[in-house]
Formats: structure tokens, C-alpha cells, sequence
């Protein structure tokens, strides 16, 4: 179809690596957390008290604690000002607990401060959101249609969807930064201690650079086809 085989085009090979990547990371950032989740700290402290006792010593009194459902779901919700902790960290007083309680309590910091990319992350989830959903419907209407147009602002509503993966990505590790720093300076874990929750979020961090690499990939497939359709017109 079209010239160049639709649904058996070259550029499949993007996804192909894009979707190895996601995976790589994910299997990385599992078995990190397995064999940290089996580290007590030495404090004891709970998922839950670090970070109770980060938000603490950041002076930031108005932000809740609360347990969610899940595993690896956890989150800081500027909305309702709540950083939300899943069962694996929550009440376990783990390395990878403390660590990944500790990496959204810097989200709730970066909130306090009106941390500049955190912002800007939170002004373009609208956008990125709208544009993910229609992007490939645009485009791909494009393509049967045969309607510049329509492919054109496919790819520009799929940009959006990479602009926030590209914004994302320094926010997590700003989060991550505050949280290891955080950690060692209340006394929560020692610097040895501290190596092993930076490996838990050093895990964290590659499954977003993996997923804006994966982005990336998709965007470029996008551009290629639209330069092969091109060339058939």
C-alpha cells in the first residue's frame, strides 16, 4: 500500500527498538527494587516516616502522607498536595522504601519551590495529552487521504507528546538528586546505604530516558513515512 508496504515498512525497526529499550529498563528497574526491597536501613524508619521526616526538615507542613494500591505506583499529586506511596513502600522499611519515598517527597519539594521544569511539566500535560490521542489518528487519516495537512499535524500533536517526555526527564532526576541528598543529610540512611537507594533511582531514571528515547524513535518513523508519502505524490 502506497507504494512503500504500509504495514511492512522499514521503519518498523524503530519501534522494534524503542520497544526493546522500554523493556530492557523496566526488567532493570524490577530487579533493582527486588534486591533493595530485601535491604532493612539501618534507621528503620518506614517508607512512610522518611518521608514524613523529609517533608519535615524541608519545612513543608501542608503536604499528606497516604498509602495507595499497587506496586510501583507511587506519586507525588500536586493537586492535592499529597505524595502517595504504594504497599511495597509505604510500610516497608527498605533501602529501595526510603529511596523511592524520599524521590517523590523531592517532588513535593520541587513543588514548594516552584521548580521551573516541574511547571512547565505541569502547563503541558493538557497539550501532551490532547496530542498524544489524536496524533496517530491525524496521521495516519492523512496518509489514506492523501491530505498534507492532516499528516503535518499529526506529527506536530505527537511532538507534544515528546516535548513532555523531554521535560519529564530532568524533573525525575532533579527529584532524585533532592531525595539522595535529603536522605543522607536528616541521618535516614549512611553514605553506604545511600549507594544502594541511588541505585534504585538511578534504575527509576533510565525507564524515563528509555521512554523518551522510545518517543523519539516513534516521532522519527512519523517523519520518514511522511517523506515516503511524500515522494509518492
Amino acid at each position: 500500500m502506497y507504494g512503500y508496504g504500509f504495514y511492512y515498512d522499514r521503519t518498523y525497526i524503530l519501534l522494534v527498538i524503542g520497544m526493546l529499550l522500554s523493556v530492557a529498563a523496566s526488567a532493570k528497574l524490577k530487579s533493582t527494587f527486588a534486591k533493595y526491597r530485601s535491604v532493612r536501613n539501618a534507621s528503620g524508619l518506614t517508607g512512610e516516616q522518611a518521608a514524613r521526616r523529609i517533608l519535615q526538615a524541608a519545612g513543608i507542613t501542608d503536604v499528606q502522607v497516604r498509602a495507595v494500591s499497587g506496586s510501583l505506583t507511587d506519586h507525588y499529586d500536586p493537586r492535592t498536595k499529597t505524595v502517595n506511596l504504594s504497599q511495597d513502600i509505604f510500610g516497608q522499611s527498605s533501602l529501595a522504601a526510603v529511596g523511592v519515598a524520599a524521590h517523590e517527597c523531592g517532588h513535593a519539594i520541587q513543588h514548594a519551590i516552584h521548580y521551573a521544569p516541574l511547571e512547565i511539566r505541569s502547563a503541558i500535560v493538557p497539550l501532551a495529552n490532547f496530542g498524544s490521542t489524536l496524533s496517530w489518528p491525524l496521521f495516519f487519516l492523512g496518509l489514506i487521504m492523501s491530505f498534507r495537512p492532516l499528516i503535518t499535524a499529526g506529527i506536530v500533536m505527537f511532538s507534544l507528546a515528546v516535548l513532555f517526555q523531554l521535560v519529564t526527564l530532568p524533573v525525575e532526576i532533579n527529584a532524585s538528586s533532592r531525595a539522595l541528598r535529603m536522605l543522607e543529610t536528616t541521618g535516614i540512611l549512611g553514605r553506604e546505604e545511600n549507594a544502594g537507594a541511588r541505585k534504585v533511582l538511578t534504575a527509576a531514571a533510565l525507564t524515563y530516558v528509555a521512554a523518551l528515547a522510545s518517543s523519539i524513535l516513534q516521532l522519527f518513523r512519523l517523519i520518514i513515512l511522511a517523506g515516503g508519502r511524500r515522494n509518492d505524490d
